[in-house]
């Protein structure tokens, strides 16, 4: 009885280690996803052009399995006093979320919150005068918030 048994239940579990075995190589990550990440969380123009255009093609990059959620600037405004902040609070947030998941987040806070800063400043260099002022004030404050609570 014991050995027909373990005959029975031999089988589906082989079957179930072979598909879990299969399963595991075909959805392997691409091995560059931490320098991808990295790449794509740095304070220059270019890493932040980077990772606007793979946010725009998000398909693109499906095997490589990023968490792009946002909840953009989250209880502060993502538009304070009519400035477009929210592109910047999105790629914060991938930075935050996608460090976290791999276990590299301490290791990078700072720099994702500097990269979020630089971002914020971008939009503010679109401005001039008293209003680029305001712009690069309401930066400082995001940033500083992110930086202390973040």
């Amino acid at each position: 009885m014991h050995r027909r048994l373990a005959t029975a239940l031999a089988a589906p579990a082989l079957a179930l280690v072979s598909v879990l075995g299969t399963a595991t190589a075909a959805d392997a990550v691409p091995a560059d996803k931490p320098q991808v990440l990295a790449s794509w969380t740095q304070t220059s123009a270019s890493s932040h052009n980077s990772w606007t255009a793979a946010r725009a093609d998000r398909s693109a990059w499906s095997a490589y399995r990023f968490d792009w959620s946002t909840d953009y600037c989250s209880t502060s405004p993502d538009n304070p006093f009519g400035f477009p902040f929210s592109t910047a609070c999105a790629r914060h947030d991938f930075g935050y979320r996608n460090h976290k998941a791999a276990g590299t987040f301490s290791a990078n806070k700072a720099r994702i919150d500097s990269a979020f800063h630089e971002d914020l400043k971008r939009v503010c260099n679109s401005y001039s005068g008293a209003t680029k002022t305001a712009c690069n004030s309401t930066a400082w404050t995001y940033y500083q918030a992110v930086k202390v609570f973040g």
